[in-house]
């Protein structure tokens, strides 16, 4: 299985420290240079550029084949890369926002929300799930009450 990830997720799960989980749920993770670009950038929380910075062995860097200026104009370079690069290999999933999101399902793509990726982490015996979504509504991510409920039953 492939998941290709953009930068929110990635940084929302560096932030609760489980980004353990995608490599068990999913084999491979790769993420497009302009997403490994903007978790560089001066403004991103220092424990995310730190984490990057020895880049783990799982987490593979791999541009997509093709330029990606044909996606939507109105998406970041990091959610048109991944969104091209899950497209070239047929991923399994894309790891989005809710601004990438929209362009994935709409080119048929499979999104799963974060907190429902924490919610197969548990049911799977890779995360306490309860402590995973108490620390990621501690950062500034915000999701749907419903679907936060829905993921806790």
């Amino acid at each position: 299985m492939i998941i290709v990830g953009d930068t929110n997720p990635l940084r929302y799960l560096i932030l609760i420290e489980h980004t353990n989980v995608l490599p068990v749920l999913h084999g491979r993770v790769l993420i497009p240079p302009a997403v490994s670009g903007e978790h560089e950038q001066s403004r991103t929380p220092p424990p995310v550029r730190a984490w990057l910075a020895p880049r783990p062995s799982w987490l593979e860097i791999r541009p997509p084949q093709r330029s990606p200026t044909e996606l939507a104009p109105h998406l970041g370079p990091g959610e048109r890369e991944a969104i091209a690069r899950s497209e070239e290999l047929e991923a399994d999933a894309v790891l989005d926002d809710w601004t990438g999101r929209l362009e994935a399902e709409r080119r048929h793509l499979t999104v799963p929300e974060l907190p429902r990726v924490l919610a197969d982490a548990g049911e799977n015996g890779f995360a306490y799930l309860r402590l995973a979504l108490d620390r990621l509504q501690q950062t500034s991510f915000r999701a749907r009450l419903q679907l936060i409920e829905a993921v806790l039953k």
